[in-house]
């Protein structure tokens, strides 16, 4: 589709919409996306190429396929995906299918250039802007530019700068496993971890390997392959130690991924019901943060002492303490964190309320939670379920707020 068509496509799609009387929101609530995602494709930067979106975008509109794409071919109704999970990345998945090494292989005299080492280092990072600011449309239309160019930049520069560039890959891939992540794409994010992992290694730098363990560990919590966290993990806590203990005192970096490593124990292990465990990687993490003194953002990790606590929120509520993990968030002072990160304490804050049955103070955390990042709590599995909860916990006296949040969210039912 040409960026013409696109544009003609989307104008199509606003016309259709308001023919129907039609918020945004409202469209993207009946095709589990966002309205960030609606109006991106309305405005022709989001193109929508798969059959199964474009059914999906015809049924919320009340049209045939043929009406919203004159030239699609007719789908079946087998097409249309089964899963009510909201995903806004469809292009960073194309990214990751189409795998950059074929037009290096078929390249037999690739020509040594020097790419904008510069420019590529202000896309990457603004990758991670829109990581830690759950806005996953913007995301994947970034992504779906940066990532070739850098892939292709790592085979075409001169060796000198190919380290430079393996690691803005590996810190890109790393951006890409986090968002599949927070939206429950996680067989997505192991794969982008492992190429992260893989760039890193590249690069020269073993603490961003480290961190690619982190985000590689990530993935597999979210698949529920807990034995397989812990085992990637623990082994890259003991390395790390390793290392750290023949490099003599530990930098603020290494602290920073040392102590993010125990964290993501202490979440498969209260995701395992494993207490005991859980508590004692939570006291590990926060031996390490005190050393560190202070919140850090090193390799996108935010790590620190308060993200220690927040974590420890998060363990109590996996393990049905939700009496300890509203305790533990009256006295976190999460201002200094990003959006992203305030607006998970929220919603770990919220679950709590819900575990508590305290129905308007549950309502509050989520409503702030997504003031500060929407897209994360439309699109966060714990949050939607705990949404889910309030509303059969409330049933018809249900606040307004509260359904509005809930149709917004797609957890209605």
């Amino acid at each position: 589709m040409s960026p013409e068509e696109q544009r003609a496509f989307g104008a199509r799609v606003a016309q259709l919409r308001k023919a129907r009387g039609m918020r945004q929101d409202q469209l993207a609530a009946a095709v589990n996306r966002t309205a960030s995602w609606v109006s991106q494709v309305e405005r022709g930067i989001q193109p929508v190429v798969r059959l199964d979106v474009l059914q999906l975008l015809a049924d919320g509109l009340g049209v045939s396929v043929q009406t919203l794409r004159p030239d699609a071919p007719s789908p079946t109704r087998s097409a249309s995906p089964t899963s009510d999970q909201v995903n806004d990345l469809d292009l960073v998945r194309l990214a990751l299918s189409g795998h950059p090494a074929l037009d290096a292989v078929l390249d037999e005299n690739p020509a040594v250039t020097a790419p904008d080492a510069t420019e590529l280092a202000t896309a990457v990072a603004q990758l991670w802007h829109l990581t830690h600011n759950a806005r996953f449309a913007e995301l994947s239309t970034a992504v779906a530019d940066t990532l070739p160019r850098l892939e292709a930049a790592t085979r075409t520069a001169s060796p000198e700068q190919r380290p430079e560039l393996q690691l803005l890959l590996s810190q890109a891939y790393q951006a890409v496993a986090a968002a599949f992540v927070r939206q429950d794409e996680a067989d997505a994010a192991w794969v982008a971890a492992d190429r992260a992992i893989r760039a890193a290694e590249q690069s020269g730098e073993p603490l961003q390997v480290f961190a690619g363990i982190y985000r590689l560990a990530h993935a597999f919590v979210r698949l529920r392959r807990l034995d397989q966290a812990e085992h990637v993990a623990g082994r890259g806590v003991t390395a790390l130690q390793t290392y750290i203990s023949a490099a003599g005192p530990p930098s603020p970096e290494a602290l920073s991924v040392l102590g993010s490593l125990h964290l993501v124990l202490a979440l498969a292990a209260a995701r395992a019901g494993q207490r005991e465990q859980a508590r004692k990687e939570l006291a590990d993490a926060r031996e390490v943060a005190a050393l560190l003194g202070e919140d850090r953002n090193d390799f996108n990790l935010e790590f620190g002492p308060t993200n220690v606590e927040i974590q420890a929120v998060s363990a109590a509520i996996d393990l049905g303490d939700a009496g300890e993990a509203l305790d533990l968030g009256k006295r976190i002072d999460a201002g200094r964190l990003s959006p992203e990160r305030r607006s998970r304490l929220l919603v770990d804050l919220g679950r709590a309320h819900a575990q508590r049955r305290h129905l308007g103070e549950a309502v509050d955390c989520l409503l702030r939670a997504e003031e500060l990042a929407p897209e994360s709590v439309r699109s966060h599995l714990a949050a939607r379920s705990a949404i889910r909860e309030l509303i059969l916990l409330a049933g018809r006296s249900a606040p307004p707020e509260l359904v509005k949040l809930a149709k917004r969210a797609n957890a209605a039912e």
